[in-house]
């Protein structure tokens, strides 16, 4: 499918609003391209490409909307939909939380489109998966993987004279390895803009090797370790404070950024002084929308700086409730960190545990981040600055925030892909003291 351009999106919307008769009307338009190649058992089972227009109208009567969606473009098509979201408008009940749409907004120019992605063909997935497939063969290993990559457009319309459109591109991969007894398995994950920046066959030969050196487990006992993060797994910690940022939720008492008496945490000293994290659309590395979905702007924000809560999230509602301006959540996230790699972190670490993966993340008490899931896909026991053997996997009981309170020290930055959300973001390896394993567990 090819995908409109900033012009034909502009002419289309125009259209659709011209039909309308409501008090407002917004409409959203959007067509995206997913292609994808799966294997496992060192074989391809599945591959195959989607590709789909949506458009969005949502029309109000004072506070009163009603939304009604379509994939059909011909005038009748579209005239139905703006009718269809008014009756429904007409029939819902007052929405006592309704604001306003927004005016015509400035936003910076996107850099989420990298023409390399959009051009990619099924014979280049097909080639990079077979370097997959060859390397974990060459190890006498087997692999289980799944390559995705998308290409689309979203554009954004309204009443008022709001205008936006962006156009995008992004890949993922990720890749477990298991021994052919069974009894070793290695992970990687990789997410780009740029496919030239993927090479299936070395993040394939990292959890190839992983999966090899962790056949021999080894149990130890359960407890607190100083423990080596990859980005992968400190990613699905990370996130739940990342998701946590909303300022609604803590005025509300709803939070782990809640205090007694309605206040929250904003301006407060959360974690270590060291940790610093932030969202930036331009980033070259993990760039994002300069828009979000109600059309405000995206802009480079400090969410936690030096370890103190420097902003949260507010939707234009709570905002106006509040008599603040209205922030938008994170696209995505960066969290600042040293230059050394995972693999000199293990240098300096007398005794700890270095962690691949964690999953099956599930909350234990919301207020305080507390958190409990699994070790997976190579876990290790570090002695004297070396990995001296493979450990069997733990269940943890840890908070994302007491973590943060007990950094050692930060690796070089990288972009990773978390397990649980398949959201991207920019993080580093990081060591921690005091990390809680809870008991053992036989996964491998």
């Amino acid at each position: 499918m090819t995908l409109l351009t900033k012009d034909e999106a502009f002419a289309l919307l125009k259209k659709v609003l011209a039909y309308s008769k409501a008090d407002e009307c917004e409409v959203n338009l959007s067509g995206t391209n997913n292609s994808n190649i799966r294997y496992a058992r060192n074989a391809v089972s599945t591959s195959g490409s989607v590709s789909q227009f949506q458009l969005v109208v949502q029309s109000a009567f004072g506070k009163k909307s009603g939304v009604a969606t379509i994939n059909e473009f011909d005038d009748a098509s579209l005239e139905k939909v703006v009718r269809r979201s008014e009756e429904l408008a007409q029939l819902a009940p007052e929405n006592p939380e309704y604001v306003s749409i927004l005016g015509p907004q400035k936003y910076a120019e996107a850099i989420t489109f990298v023409p390399a992605t959009a051009a990619i063909t099924p014979k280049m997935r097909a080639d990079a998966v077979a370097q997959s497939l060859q390397t974990a063969k060459e190890s006498k290993a087997v692999a289980a993987g799944f390559l995705e990559d998308s290409n689309g457009f979203s554009a954004l319309m309204n009443s008022k004279g709001l205008f936006a459109y962006n156009t995008s591109t992004n890949t993922n991969f990720s890749i477990t390895v298991r021994t052919e007894d069974g009894k070793g398995s290695g992970y990687a994950t990789r997410g780009y803009n740029d496919v030239t920046k993927l090479d299936t066959k070395l993040a394939t030969k990292i959890a190839a090797d992983k999966a090899v050196k962790s056949a021999a487990a080894k149990a130890i006992e359960p407890g607190k370790y100083t423990v080596i993060l990859e980005p992968a797994a400190a990613a699905v910690l990370l996130e739940r404070i990342f998701f946590g940022l909303d300022a609604r939720q803590a005025d509300e008492g709803r939070s782990f950024l809640s205090l007694p008496g309605g206040k929250t945490r904003l301006g407060e000293k959360l974690v270590d002084e060291r940790v610093n994290i932030y969202s930036d659309p331009l980033n070259p590395e993990l760039p994002t929308s300069t828009w979000n979905g109600d059309g405000r702007p995206q802009e480079k924000i400090s969410w936690i700086e030096k370890g103190v809560v420097k902003n949260l999230s507010y939707s234009r509602y709570w905002a106006e409730k509040k008599g603040v301006k209205p922030v938008p959540g994170p696209d995505a996230a960066i969290m600042e960190g040293g230059t050394k790699s995972i693999e000199e972190l293990i240098a300096g670490t007398k005794k700890g545990v270095l962690v691949t993966r964690l999953w099956y993340i599930r909350d234990v008490d919301p207020q305080s981040l507390l958190l409990t899931g699994l070790t997976r896909d190579g876990t290790f026991y570090i002695e004297n600055g070396k990995i001296q053997y493979p450990i069997k996997n733990f269940r943890f009981n840890e908070s994302p925030v007491i973590m943060l309170n007990n950094l050692e020290e930060l690796g070089k930055p990288e972009r990773t892909v978390s397990v649980e959300s398949n959201a991207n973001y920019l993080l580093p390896p990081m060591k921690i003291r005091d990390f809680t394993f809870s008991s053992l567990s036989d996964a491998v």
